[in-house]
């Protein structure tokens, strides 16, 4: 897509889906981390984070069908990769919170780099402003797990 040029309808919906699609993986990825952790503290983290992410997709979901196109349900291919190799870490010995941190990182920044290329594009006013508050959150999301990756240590 140009991103000078305005964005018909179909381009929107793609967009909206894609960005959805990676509110799911994030719902998933850290809905996978929660149950892998042995820390309460990054247990009840990564639920709210968890909940965040599926408000988002939800939120989501109401433009791509105001813009004639039907909400994705699901997350990536990526994602369930992402996923899966959660489930192989914490099957080894020695798979811990802090590997955990790590998988949620590598899950932020790929959320970060979608919604700021989403934001490189010309969107009509109204979603670029839900973009942007998701864009925030998804930074603090990032920020916050690069803060416990450091009290909690490899």
């Amino acid at each position: 897509m140009d991103p000078a040029a305005p964005m018909r309808q179909d381009q929107i919906v793609t967009l909206l889906n894609g960005l959805l699609e990676t509110c799911r993986d994030g719902e998933f990825g850290f809905s996978a981390c929660a149950r892998h952790v042995g820390s309460a503290e990054l247990r009840e983290v990564f639920a709210m984070r968890a909940a965040d992410c599926q408000r988002a997709a939800l939120e989501l979901g109401t433009y791509v069908a105001e813009y004639g196109g039907t909400p994705d349900s699901g997350g990536s291919a990526a994602g369930a990769l992402h996923r899966g190799w959660v489930e192989v870490i914490s099957a080894l010995p020695g798979g811990n919170d802090h590997a955990m941190l790590q998988e949620c990182q590598r899950g932020e920044d790929a959320a970060f780099e979608r919604y700021r290329d989403a934001l490189g594009q010309t969107l009509p006013e109204a979603l670029r402003i839900v973009i942007e508050r998701q864009f925030a959150g998804v930074q603090r999301n990032r920020e916050q797990i690069q803060e416990l990756r450091a009290r909690y240590p490899g």
